[in-house]
Protein backbone atom coordinates (compact mmCIF):
# COMPACT_ATOMS: atom_id res chain seq x y z
CA UNK A 1 0.00 0.00 0.00
CA UNK A 2 1.14 3.68 -0.83
CA UNK A 3 2.19 5.65 2.27
CA UNK A 4 -0.79 8.16 3.22
CA UNK A 5 1.28 11.44 2.11
CA UNK A 6 1.65 9.95 -1.39
CA UNK A 7 -2.23 9.20 -1.85
CA UNK A 8 -3.93 11.86 -3.73
CA UNK A 9 -7.16 13.51 -2.17
CA UNK A 10 -9.47 11.60 -4.06
CA UNK A 11 -7.86 8.73 -2.72
CA UNK A 12 -7.62 10.12 0.54
CA UNK A 13 -11.16 10.78 0.56
CA UNK A 14 -12.12 6.72 -0.27
CA UNK A 15 -9.75 5.66 1.94
CA UNK A 16 -11.64 7.25 5.14
CA UNK A 17 -15.12 7.80 4.50
CA UNK A 18 -16.62 4.21 5.25
CA UNK A 19 -14.50 4.49 8.60
CA UNK A 20 -15.90 8.32 8.97
CA UNK A 21 -19.28 8.02 7.88
CA UNK A 22 -19.92 4.92 10.58
CA UNK A 23 -18.33 7.70 13.16
CA UNK A 24 -21.04 10.29 11.74
CA UNK A 25 -23.71 7.91 12.12
CA UNK A 26 -23.31 7.15 15.45
CA UNK A 27 -22.89 11.21 16.79
CA UNK A 28 -26.11 11.46 15.24
CA UNK A 29 -28.00 8.89 16.41
CA UNK A 30 -25.99 9.86 20.12
CA UNK A 31 -26.84 13.62 19.23
CA UNK A 32 -31.00 12.50 18.43
CA UNK A 33 -30.67 10.17 21.86
CA UNK A 34 -29.40 12.63 23.71
CA UNK A 35 -31.62 15.43 22.76
CA UNK A 36 -34.78 13.85 22.70
CA UNK A 37 -33.74 12.29 26.65
CA UNK A 38 -31.93 15.40 27.77
CA UNK A 39 -28.92 13.48 28.76
CA UNK A 40 -25.25 13.72 27.74
CA UNK A 41 -24.59 13.33 24.05
CA UNK A 42 -21.08 12.26 24.44
CA UNK A 43 -22.13 9.37 27.22
CA UNK A 44 -24.02 8.17 24.42
CA UNK A 45 -21.58 8.54 21.28
CA UNK A 46 -19.36 6.54 23.55
CA UNK A 47 -21.34 3.96 23.93
CA UNK A 48 -23.01 3.50 21.08
CA UNK A 49 -19.82 3.45 19.53
CA UNK A 50 -18.24 0.75 21.93
CA UNK A 51 -21.62 -1.39 21.48
CA UNK A 52 -19.89 -1.57 17.50
CA UNK A 53 -16.59 -1.56 18.42
CA UNK A 54 -16.33 -4.90 15.64
CA UNK A 55 -16.35 -2.29 13.30
CA UNK A 56 -13.36 -0.33 14.14
CA UNK A 57 -11.74 -3.74 13.09
CA UNK A 58 -12.73 -4.09 9.67
CA UNK A 59 -9.86 -3.32 7.26
CA UNK A 60 -11.78 -1.09 4.85
CA UNK A 61 -12.88 1.10 8.44
CA UNK A 62 -10.04 1.66 10.44
CA UNK A 63 -8.51 4.15 8.38
CA UNK A 64 -11.55 6.50 8.20
CA UNK A 65 -11.94 5.88 12.12
CA UNK A 66 -8.38 6.58 13.17
CA UNK A 67 -8.41 9.52 10.88
CA UNK A 68 -11.95 10.85 12.92
CA UNK A 69 -10.57 10.12 16.22
CA UNK A 70 -7.76 12.09 15.81
CA UNK A 71 -6.80 14.93 13.75
CA UNK A 72 -10.76 15.92 13.33
CA UNK A 73 -10.54 15.65 17.26
CA UNK A 74 -7.73 18.41 17.31
CA UNK A 75 -9.52 20.34 15.12
CA UNK A 76 -12.73 20.03 16.93
CA UNK A 77 -10.49 21.28 20.07
CA UNK A 78 -8.89 24.40 17.97
CA UNK A 79 -12.12 25.72 17.31
CA UNK A 80 -13.53 25.73 21.16
CA UNK A 81 -11.50 28.84 21.41
CA UNK A 82 -14.03 30.72 19.31
CA UNK A 83 -16.42 30.21 23.30
CA UNK A 84 -13.51 32.84 25.37
CA UNK A 85 -14.17 36.70 25.54
CA UNK A 86 -12.58 38.66 27.65
CA UNK A 87 -15.96 40.53 28.48
CA UNK A 88 -16.94 37.79 30.10
CA UNK A 89 -13.71 37.36 32.49
CA UNK A 90 -14.01 41.20 33.52
CA UNK A 91 -18.00 40.87 35.15
CA UNK A 92 -15.83 38.58 37.58
CA UNK A 93 -14.45 40.26 41.08
CA UNK A 94 -10.58 39.71 41.37
CA UNK A 95 -11.40 37.22 44.57
CA UNK A 96 -13.27 34.80 42.21
CA UNK A 97 -11.56 35.31 39.04
CA UNK A 98 -8.24 34.08 40.81
CA UNK A 99 -9.77 31.36 42.70
CA UNK A 100 -10.67 29.53 39.49
CA UNK A 101 -7.42 28.73 38.43
CA UNK A 102 -6.32 27.82 41.75
CA UNK A 103 -9.22 25.90 42.21
CA UNK A 104 -7.76 23.98 38.46
CA UNK A 105 -4.03 23.70 40.18
CA UNK A 106 -5.20 22.23 43.59
CA UNK A 107 -7.81 19.59 42.11
CA UNK A 108 -4.65 18.68 39.08
CA UNK A 109 -2.07 17.93 42.51
CA UNK A 110 -5.05 15.86 44.44
CA UNK A 111 -5.12 14.38 40.67
CA UNK A 112 -0.98 13.60 40.92
CA UNK A 113 -0.96 12.52 44.49
CA UNK A 114 -3.92 9.71 44.10
CA UNK A 115 -2.10 8.99 40.80
CA UNK A 116 0.61 8.20 42.81
CA UNK A 117 -0.65 6.08 45.56
CA UNK A 118 -2.57 3.89 43.28
CA UNK A 119 0.38 3.56 40.91
CA UNK A 120 -1.51 4.80 37.61
CA UNK A 121 1.13 7.19 37.14
CA UNK A 122 0.88 10.89 36.02
CA UNK A 123 -0.42 10.74 32.38
CA UNK A 124 -3.45 9.43 33.96
CA UNK A 125 -3.55 12.16 36.97
CA UNK A 126 -2.96 14.44 34.33
CA UNK A 127 -5.99 13.18 32.08
CA UNK A 128 -8.25 12.89 34.48
CA UNK A 129 -7.59 15.43 37.16
CA UNK A 130 -7.74 18.04 33.50
CA UNK A 131 -11.07 16.75 32.93
CA UNK A 132 -12.76 16.94 36.42
CA UNK A 133 -11.33 21.04 36.74
CA UNK A 134 -11.50 22.18 34.07
CA UNK A 135 -14.64 21.11 31.57
CA UNK A 136 -15.04 17.58 31.63
CA UNK A 137 -15.04 15.47 28.48
CA UNK A 138 -13.71 18.24 25.99
CA UNK A 139 -10.54 18.84 28.53
CA UNK A 140 -10.04 14.94 28.60
CA UNK A 141 -10.24 15.24 24.74
CA UNK A 142 -7.84 17.78 24.48
CA UNK A 143 -5.61 16.82 27.33
CA UNK A 144 -5.63 12.97 26.00
CA UNK A 145 -4.29 14.65 22.10
CA UNK A 146 -1.02 16.09 23.48
CA UNK A 147 -0.06 12.62 25.73
CA UNK A 148 2.16 10.21 23.98
CA UNK A 149 -0.22 7.54 22.27
CA UNK A 150 -0.61 4.19 23.03
CA UNK A 151 -3.35 1.60 23.50
CA UNK A 152 -3.90 2.60 27.01
CA UNK A 153 -4.06 6.11 26.62
CA UNK A 154 -7.26 5.58 24.48
CA UNK A 155 -8.52 3.51 26.86
CA UNK A 156 -7.93 5.73 29.55
CA UNK A 157 -9.57 8.31 27.34
CA UNK A 158 -12.66 7.06 27.21
CA UNK A 159 -12.96 6.11 31.13
CA UNK A 160 -12.12 9.55 31.65
CA UNK A 161 -14.90 10.54 29.34
CA UNK A 162 -17.50 7.90 30.81
CA UNK A 163 -16.40 8.84 34.14
CA UNK A 164 -16.60 12.76 34.32
CA UNK A 165 -19.97 12.66 32.14
CA UNK A 166 -21.70 9.95 34.72
CA UNK A 167 -20.54 12.11 37.99
CA UNK A 168 -21.51 15.42 35.97
CA UNK A 169 -25.35 14.02 35.29
CA UNK A 170 -25.00 13.09 38.92
CA UNK A 171 -23.53 15.87 39.98
CA UNK A 172 -26.12 18.19 38.15
CA UNK A 173 -28.93 16.61 40.18
CA UNK A 174 -27.56 16.44 43.62
CA UNK A 175 -25.57 19.26 43.81
CA UNK A 176 -27.93 21.90 44.00
CA UNK A 177 -30.37 20.40 46.93
CA UNK A 178 -26.86 19.81 48.98
CA UNK A 179 -25.85 23.47 48.73
CA UNK A 180 -29.34 25.00 49.40
CA UNK A 181 -29.54 22.21 52.22
CA UNK A 182 -26.25 23.93 53.36
CA UNK A 183 -28.06 27.16 53.14
CA UNK A 184 -25.21 28.92 50.69
CA UNK A 185 -26.32 32.29 49.42
CA UNK A 186 -27.60 32.06 45.36
CA UNK A 187 -24.36 33.70 45.23
CA UNK A 188 -22.39 31.28 46.65
CA UNK A 189 -24.66 28.68 44.33
CA UNK A 190 -24.03 30.18 41.45
CA UNK A 191 -20.61 29.86 42.19
CA UNK A 192 -20.52 26.42 43.32
CA UNK A 193 -22.05 24.81 40.58
CA UNK A 194 -20.17 26.59 38.09
CA UNK A 195 -17.33 25.94 39.70
CA UNK A 196 -17.09 22.08 40.64
CA UNK A 197 -19.66 20.42 37.83
CA UNK A 198 -17.72 18.64 34.82
CA UNK A 199 -19.69 19.22 32.01
CA UNK A 200 -21.25 23.20 30.50
CA UNK A 201 -24.58 20.97 30.12
CA UNK A 202 -25.16 19.79 33.22
CA UNK A 203 -23.89 22.70 34.92
CA UNK A 204 -26.99 24.65 32.82
CA UNK A 205 -29.20 22.01 33.95
CA UNK A 206 -28.18 22.66 37.34
CA UNK A 207 -27.98 26.07 37.72
CA UNK A 208 -31.39 26.94 35.84
CA UNK A 209 -33.19 24.67 38.07
CA UNK A 210 -32.37 26.90 41.04
CA UNK A 211 -32.93 30.27 39.11
CA UNK A 212 -32.31 32.13 36.30
CA UNK A 213 -29.44 34.43 38.72
CA UNK A 214 -28.06 31.33 39.68
CA UNK A 215 -27.76 30.04 36.23
CA UNK A 216 -25.94 33.03 34.38
CA UNK A 217 -23.58 32.52 37.16
CA UNK A 218 -22.94 29.28 37.17
CA UNK A 219 -22.37 29.24 33.01
CA UNK A 220 -19.87 32.30 33.11
CA UNK A 221 -17.98 30.70 36.15
CA UNK A 222 -18.00 27.38 34.07
CA UNK A 223 -16.38 29.65 31.17
CA UNK A 224 -13.83 30.62 33.34
CA UNK A 225 -12.55 27.23 34.03
CA UNK A 226 -12.72 26.86 30.22
CA UNK A 227 -10.42 29.33 29.48
CA UNK A 228 -7.65 28.05 31.71
CA UNK A 229 -7.75 24.83 29.24
CA UNK A 230 -5.39 26.17 26.92
CA UNK A 231 -3.24 27.58 29.37
CA UNK A 232 -3.21 23.72 30.85
CA UNK A 233 -2.68 22.55 27.35
CA UNK A 234 0.30 24.95 26.81
CA UNK A 235 2.46 23.81 30.06
CA UNK A 236 1.78 19.84 30.00
CA UNK A 237 3.66 20.29 26.38
CA UNK A 238 6.29 21.73 27.79
CA UNK A 239 6.83 19.33 30.37
CA UNK A 240 6.52 16.72 27.89
CA UNK A 241 9.00 18.64 25.90
CA UNK A 242 11.14 19.03 28.07
CA UNK A 243 11.06 15.52 29.62
CA UNK A 244 11.60 14.39 26.14
CA UNK A 245 14.75 16.30 25.88
CA UNK A 246 15.50 15.18 29.24
CA UNK A 247 15.47 11.34 28.15
CA UNK A 248 17.45 11.96 24.88
CA UNK A 249 20.05 13.38 27.43
CA UNK A 250 23.06 14.87 25.29
CA UNK A 251 21.87 13.49 22.05
CA UNK A 252 22.89 16.23 19.40
CA UNK A 253 20.02 18.07 17.80
CA UNK A 254 17.14 17.05 20.96
CA UNK A 255 14.48 19.88 20.70
CA UNK A 256 11.03 20.76 22.43
CA UNK A 257 8.38 19.55 20.54
CA UNK A 258 6.51 22.22 18.81
CA UNK A 259 2.99 24.13 20.35
CA UNK A 260 0.55 21.88 18.14
CA UNK A 261 -1.09 23.58 15.47
CA UNK A 262 -4.94 23.32 17.66
CA UNK A 263 -3.44 25.14 20.58
CA UNK A 264 -2.17 28.03 18.61
CA UNK A 265 -5.92 28.06 16.80
CA UNK A 266 -7.66 27.99 19.83
CA UNK A 267 -5.64 31.30 21.35
CA UNK A 268 -6.14 32.35 17.87
CA UNK A 269 -9.75 32.32 17.96
CA UNK A 270 -10.15 33.11 21.72
CA UNK A 271 -8.39 36.58 20.71
CA UNK A 272 -10.14 37.09 17.56
CA UNK A 273 -13.54 36.69 19.28
CA UNK A 274 -12.30 38.64 22.30
CA UNK A 275 -11.61 42.24 20.19
CA UNK A 276 -15.28 41.32 18.26
CA UNK A 277 -13.34 40.54 14.91
CA UNK A 278 -15.67 37.14 14.67
CA UNK A 279 -19.36 38.49 14.20
CA UNK A 280 -21.82 36.32 16.74
CA UNK A 281 -23.56 34.50 13.86
CA UNK A 282 -20.22 33.22 12.74
CA UNK A 283 -19.14 32.63 16.50
CA UNK A 284 -22.25 30.39 17.11
CA UNK A 285 -21.98 28.54 13.72
CA UNK A 286 -18.41 27.49 14.74
CA UNK A 287 -18.68 26.58 18.12
CA UNK A 288 -21.67 24.15 16.79
CA UNK A 289 -19.24 23.14 14.36
CA UNK A 290 -17.25 22.24 17.04
CA UNK A 291 -19.39 20.87 19.01
CA UNK A 292 -20.67 18.10 15.95
CA UNK A 293 -16.82 17.43 15.67
CA UNK A 294 -16.08 16.21 19.19
CA UNK A 295 -19.22 14.38 19.10
CA UNK A 296 -18.28 12.57 16.16
CA UNK A 297 -14.34 11.74 17.19
CA UNK A 298 -15.45 10.58 20.56
CA UNK A 299 -18.09 8.11 18.61
CA UNK A 300 -15.10 7.04 16.72
CA UNK A 301 -12.69 6.52 19.95
CA UNK A 302 -15.97 4.48 21.49
CA UNK A 303 -15.51 2.31 17.99
CA UNK A 304 -12.07 1.69 18.70
CA UNK A 305 -12.53 0.34 22.24
CA UNK A 306 -14.72 -2.84 23.33
CA UNK A 307 -16.33 -3.65 26.45
CA UNK A 308 -13.87 -6.40 27.22
CA UNK A 309 -11.35 -3.74 27.12
CA UNK A 310 -12.65 -1.39 29.16
CA UNK A 311 -13.56 -4.20 32.02
CA UNK A 312 -10.19 -4.68 32.09
CA UNK A 313 -9.51 -1.16 34.01
CA UNK A 314 -9.38 -2.05 37.49
CA UNK A 315 -11.40 0.14 40.63
CA UNK A 316 -8.26 2.25 41.00
CA UNK A 317 -8.95 4.36 37.68
CA UNK A 318 -12.00 5.24 38.87
CA UNK A 319 -11.17 5.86 42.80
CA UNK A 320 -8.89 8.39 41.37
CA UNK A 321 -11.72 10.09 39.19
CA UNK A 322 -13.93 9.99 42.06
CA UNK A 323 -11.24 11.32 44.48
CA UNK A 324 -10.38 14.19 42.00
CA UNK A 325 -14.33 14.81 41.83
CA UNK A 326 -15.22 15.19 45.86
CA UNK A 327 -11.46 17.53 46.03
CA UNK A 328 -12.77 19.93 43.46
CA UNK A 329 -15.95 19.96 45.53
CA UNK A 330 -14.57 20.17 49.05
CA UNK A 331 -12.42 23.46 47.77
CA UNK A 332 -14.87 24.92 45.90
CA UNK A 333 -16.83 25.00 49.52
CA UNK A 334 -14.24 26.06 51.14
CA UNK A 335 -13.92 29.01 48.53
CA UNK A 336 -17.33 29.77 48.67
CA UNK A 337 -17.73 29.86 52.09
CA UNK A 338 -15.15 32.68 52.85
CA UNK A 339 -14.47 34.73 49.74
CA UNK A 340 -17.68 34.83 47.80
Amino acid sequence: MQKLQQLELPQKVRLYYPGFSIACLVGVVAYSLGTHYNAPVMLFALLIGMAISFVGQLDNCKSGINFTASPLLRLGVGLLGVRIATSDILQISTPILISIPSLIALTILVGFILGKLTKKGWYFSFLTAGAVGICGASAALAISSILPKNEILERNTLLTVIGVTTLSTVAMILYPILFQALNFSDLQIGYLIGATIHDVAQVVGAGYSVSTEVGDLAVLIKLLRVTVLPVVILLGVLYISSQEKKNKGKEKGAKLTAVPWFVILFFTLAFFNSVGLIPSVVASTISAFSKALLIVSISALGIKTSFSQMAGVGHLHVIVIVGETLALLLLAMGIAYWLV
